[in-house]
């Protein structure tokens, strides 16, 4: 082997180590953001984000979006049950 060859081999393992490394962190992302936000359904949205990565991102969009949504506070039920 030259050391060509084992620099294509290296700039080979490094694309594939970076690309998996991209694809779990975007993944991971929703979760990430919906943990910080305090999201009430964070773990939801986490595992959302981890079985778009098997359906191809092909939903990671939405679930992105609820991981930012908030839920309304529903202020006029916690009056009622505070009585």
């Amino acid at each position: 082997m030259s050391m060509l060859d084992l620099f294509a081999w290296l700039v080979l393992v490094v694309l594939l180590l970076s690309t998996v490394a991209i694809v779990v962190l975007v993944a991971m992302l929703p979760g990430m953001v919906a943990r910080r936000r305090s999201h009430p359904w964070a773990e939801a949205v986490a595992i959302g984000g981890w079985v778009t990565l098997f359906l191809g991102f092909v939903l990671w969009p939405v679930v992105l979006i609820w991981a930012y949504v908030d839920v309304p506070v529903r202020q006029a039920a916690d009056a009622e049950a505070a009585r």
